[in-house]
């Protein structure tokens, strides 16, 4: 067949796509050899909600490299696909389209009729997501898609979370507990941390003043850092500053550190919290921990420990209490008892005094649950369901009218609230976009720290590497200061905790259905359905206690029974109605989509996985917790390797986001030069530990080069180079096609040692130096003598290594840019098979390079470039035949360029070649091994005139060079330009410095011509 004259990215990609999918060319074990070891790879599950962005490109381009490499060279290979339920992107995805469509909102829908609206959702996404992928060319296992929600709760993804979940509630792993989390108050759910964006915003510290009980007095001294006594007063206060006034009212103590002097009068003292009324202030203690910093305010810290991950853990240490003042929407709480009963609740509590008692009266401590202490209100009743931003204001207003807020002087002396400006770190919801609360919540617990052990000794040991190895210590210092995971979420859309509440028996014994029903005290029980979990209660609680009763019945909730006699002696259970984190499912992912827990012949083969590629901001949330889940339950790690890939980021090396405006969409990239242009690109800049600057210069050079490799073949073809099943490398004759063969076997080398290490960088950059600029720009050049002569034996042979060497590079070159080298193979001759399941080439450097060959070859090509560098740097006009002197030359350069003489006269424009023992006058000289080559220039170009445009140019890199210096040495310049600028200006510097070093060069041996 004739080759097409161009290649049509658009035409070709989807066509050649569909023939592999069709063929089942991505299929699991597809190619491998008999005995093959198996090489799986399990995808990042993308969200169903998501589309293809860079970071997505980037991550399948590199596991795609892997695969395809890996199944040329035969390995039983599996990439798995999937998508990840993502639970609350989805949920807000179709929450935001029902409020857009005036449709009623997920509660009037009520949990089933809304879950199945969010099914319609996912998919709609998953086709769209996965379609992406198809495009960009990963050649997954289709036919294996997995989703982490499963499709129904008997599907084998859903039962394998449910049944993780058991074995570690029954292990005790996992529990249920209060404890502080990120609250987002839009979805009304704890969220993990990786959900939270941490955005620095304008800000104010508020100092006031906390009055000491019982009107007590101390006396306040500052000292210098020699002791020198700075201040000295006498107070009956102790002074805080806090950026959220409105947290004040849930305060249960103030802090001071061990070692500051100016309070240890007071440590272990009570003071009264400024806020509330007056009749009703509340006390808390004064205690010392190690956390508050002396050097920072006023030294002094409030411990709100409902409301701030620091103050509950100071809370914690101390034995304080943690009061809650928000409901799910982070209002002030508007339930309980009045705030009078509340406030001397808590004192009894907190086992303080009652203030206003007689002296020395003390509340029976009495018991202090956790629950006890969430029961109580410390919000005021005028405060009570107020935003927490409006009950702020009115904080900060009500402490300034009383006069308790620290003073400070304006600018004519008068005295003024201490309310300090400043830039605070804030943390917003990534998906809301709303102030994240920390909140004292219920929630569902993973005991990681006992899971966390053998998760680290498996990394310490070796049994899993880290590529770059840099990112184990990320990966450790996680670990070593882990804390509960929680598991649970507030949401619709999810795994819901296989978990059943049935009332508890108050007394040993009852008589047939005679039984209060308070469901705040209530019994659960774990089970991967109900009539498990229902078979467990009976069982193991109802029985034996003699209760009697005529079966089970499940109610959506307690509200939905209106009386005992509507159980017709049947005993209710209410299921959980939170959902797990998404994280706890894709934990599981490198088994569950291995078939776990049933035991599959996959799970046998791929388990553990081979590699698992991934950015470095989701070790803590995935990685690690994919180790502990394999480890706990598999006892092997998931995977060997993980590869922490870089970020994507633009030209300019800033992250791209919407509000920038300098995202780049992949599909847009690809539309316009091309998949394998973009997967080229990535592929080549994916330098291990350097996040990536795209630019799209870059993308459209790498379609040029897929440009270069077509015409490549098309000048093959067309003078007469085809497959000849019977060439042997080793046998060429001809010193071109040794040194071609050598190359391309260095090059074979070169590409495995680069995967083989993950440097993906170095393999893309060897094939495209090689293409480019060994075989296009040299061999060819060097072989059309012998394409074009009368030789019929170097002829024959040189069209059989120009076919061969082609055909080597295009299976080299196919894991990275599969269409145009799959469409290349099947237009440059029959085919046993497509190049996606073509044999790896196995070629080896030792056996088949000449040195002889290499060195010959390799001197030509430095004479040819010395020349045609010398020509460019004194701009002789192209067309000028020059005559070559070569200086001094001994036995083994006279021969070179015996050899090469018309090649080198023709690829170097020269006239003649000639040798002479000294330099010709006016001649620019270029040494290579074995002789000096000389180029006469007089009567070529104007010395003078060459010599001023040199010097201007140099002045003009001098000058550029001096102005950026300047602004690099400027503090103020340094400490406002972002830092993508600053890069900028050092890049700039750097490419000026060495084009003034090339002027320079360039001067010097223009002076040789005068």
């Amino acid at each position: 067949m004739t080759m097409d004259k161009t290649f049509d990215a658009a035409e070709a990609e989807p066509r050649l796509y569909a023939m592999w999918e069709a063929e089942g060319r991505f299929k699991a074990g597809a190619n491998a050899r008999p005995g093959a070891e198996s090489f799986c790879v399990v995808i990042p599950p993308p969200n169903v909600t998501g589309s293809l962005h860079m970071g997505h490109a980037l991550n399948n381009t590199l596991q795609d490299v892997l695969v395809r490499w890996k199944r040329m060279q035969g390995a039983d290979v599996l990439w798995q696909p999937g998508t990840d339920h993502a639970g609350i992107a989805t949920q807000m995805v179709v929450e935001r389209k029902l409020a857009e469509e005036g449709n009623p909102g997920r509660r009037e829908m009520g949990r089933a009729a809304f879950v199945e609206r969010v099914w319609r959702q996912k998919r709609e996404s998953e086709s769209v997501i996965l379609g992406q992928l198809r495009r960009l060319g990963a050649s997954c296992d289709w036919s294996r898609t997995r989703f982490t929600l499963g499709e129904t709760d008997d599907d084998q993804m859903s039962r394998a979370v449910l049944t993780v979940f058991k074995r570690l509630y029954d292990e005790g792993l996992i529990y249920r507990g209060k404890r502080l989390v990120n609250w987002d108050p839009h979805f009304e759910t704890a969220i993990s941390d990786l959900e939270v964006e941490n955005v620095e915003v304008d800000g104010h510290m508020w100092h006031f003043k906390y009055p000491l009980a019982g009107g007590e007095t101390y006396e306040y001294v500052e000292k210098d850092a020699d002791g020198n006594v700075t201040l000295r007063e006498t107070r009956d206060y102790i002074s805080i500053a806090t950026t959220r006034p409105e947290t004040m009212l849930g305060d249960g103590a103030v802090a001071v550190h061990p070692s500051d002097e100016r309070y240890a009068p007071i440590v272990g003292k009570l003071c009264e919290i400024p806020v509330g009324p007056k009749e009703h202030r509340r006390l808390i203690p004064i205690i010392t921990d190690m956390y508050p910093d002396p050097d920072f305010g006023s030294g002094a810290v409030k411990i709100t420990g409902a409301h701030d991950f620091n103050d509950y853990g100071v809370a914690k240490r101390n034995g304080i209490p943690c009061y809650r003042l928000m409901d799910t929407k982070a209002q002030m709480r508007a339930d309980g008892a009045p705030y009078a009963e509340c406030a001397a609740e808590a004192n009894r509590l907190a086992g303080v005094p009652d203030p206003h008692a007689e002296s020395g009266f003390v509340f029976d401590t009495g018991p202090k649950t956790e629950d006890d202490i969430d029961r109580i209100n410390l919000v005021p009743d005028e405060y009570r369901g107020l935003d927490r931003f409006e009950c702020r204001k009115r904080v900060v207003a009500a402490i300034t009218a009383e006069g308790l807020a620290v003073t400070t002087t304006d600018g004519q002396g008068n005295p003024v609230p201490l309310v300090e400006a400043k830039k605070i770190m804030q943390p917003f919801g990534d998906r809301s976009k709303v102030v994240i609360e920390p909140m004292l919540t219920d929630q569902w617990f993973v005991d990681a720290a006992k899971l966390a052990v053998e998760a680290r000794s498996a990394v310490a040991d070796g049994r899993t590497k880290f590529a770059p190895e840099n990112w184990s210590k990320t990966y450790f210092q996680w670990l070593d200061n882990i804390e509960p995971w929680c598991i649970s979420r507030q949401l619709w859309w999810g795994h819901q905790i296989p978990v059943w509440y049935g009332p508890s028996l108050k007394v040993d014994s009852l008589p047939p259905h005679d039984y209060e029903l308070d469901f705040e005290d209530t019994i659960p029980f774990c089970g991967v359905d109900f009539a498990s979990a229902a078979h467990n209660a009976i069982e193991s609680y109802y029985r034996p206690k003699g209760f009697e009763f005529s079966g089970v019945t499940e109610l959506e909730s307690w509200s939905a029974l209106e009386s005992v006699a509507d159980l017709d002696g049947k005993i209710p259970f209410v299921r959980d109605p939170d959902v797990l984190d998404t994280w706890f499912s894709s934990a599981l992912w490198p088994f569950s989509t291995l078939g776990w827990p049933d035991d599959t012949a996959e799970l046998k083969k791929y388990y553990p996985t081979a590699v698992l590629s991934t950015g470095f901001d989701i070790i803590f949330f995935w990685v690690a917790r994919m180790m502990m889940m394999g480890l706990h339950f598999m006892d092997e790690v998931p995977f060997r390797d993980v590869y922490i890939h870089a970020l994507v980021r633009d030209d300019k090396g800033r992250k791209m986001s919407k509000s920038l405006g300098n995202i780049i969409d992949p599909l847009t990239l690809i539309d316009q030069y091309g998949a394998d242009a973009v997967r080229m690109t990535l592929t080549s800049m994916a330098a291990m530990g350097r996040d990536l600057k795209l630019d799209v210069s870059r993308v459209e050079g790498y379609r040029n080069f897929a440009t270069k490799l077509w015409n490549a073949a098309r000048f093959t073809e067309l003078n007469g180079c085809a497959r000849d099943p019977g060439f042997d490398p080793a046998a060429c004759r001809a010193p071109v096609n040794r040194w071609i063969v050598g190359e391309t076997a260095r090059l074979r080398a070169s590409v495995d040692a680069a995967l083989t290490a993950y440097r993906f960088n170095d393999a893309a950059n060897a094939l495209y130096a090689h293409v480019w600029g060994v075989y296009c720009d040299w061999y060819l050049e060097f072989a059309k003598p012998l394409l074009q002569g009368e030789d019929d034996t170097h002829r024959a042979e040189t069209r059989a290594c120009a076919a061969w060497a082609l055909d080597q590079l295009l299976a080299l070159l196919h894991p990275i840019m599969p269409f145009v080298t799959e469409e290349l193979w099947r237009q440059t001759g029959p085919r046993a098979t497509p190049l996606i399941h073509a044999d790896w080439p196995a070629l080896d450097p030792e056996t088949l390079a000449d040195p002889q060959a290499d060195a010959d070859l390799g001197w030509t090509i430095a004479a040819i470039e010395a020349i045609r560098s010398a020509r460019a740097e004194m701009n002789v006009p192209p067309a000028a035949q020059l005559e070559l002197v070569a200086v001094g030359a001994d036995e083994a350069a006279r021969a070179r360029l015996a050899a090469g003489d018309a090649l080198i006269r023709r690829l170097a424009r020269l006239s003649a070649v000639a040798f002479a023992d000294a330099p010709p006058k006016g001649a620019l000289s270029a040494a290579v091994s074995g002789a000096t080559l000389c180029l006469p220039l007089a009567g070529v170009i104007d010395v003078e005139a060459e010599r001023a445009r040199l010097r201007k140019a140099a002045q003009k890199a001098e000058a550029e060079i001096k102005g950026i210096d300047a602004k690099l040495a400027n503090a103020a310049f340094l400490a406002k330009a972002p830092e993508a600028v600053v890069d900028e200006q050092r890049a700039r510097r750097a490419a000026a410095a060495f084009e003034a070093e090339r002027l320079g060069a360039a001067l010097a041996r223009l002076a040789e011509i005068a």
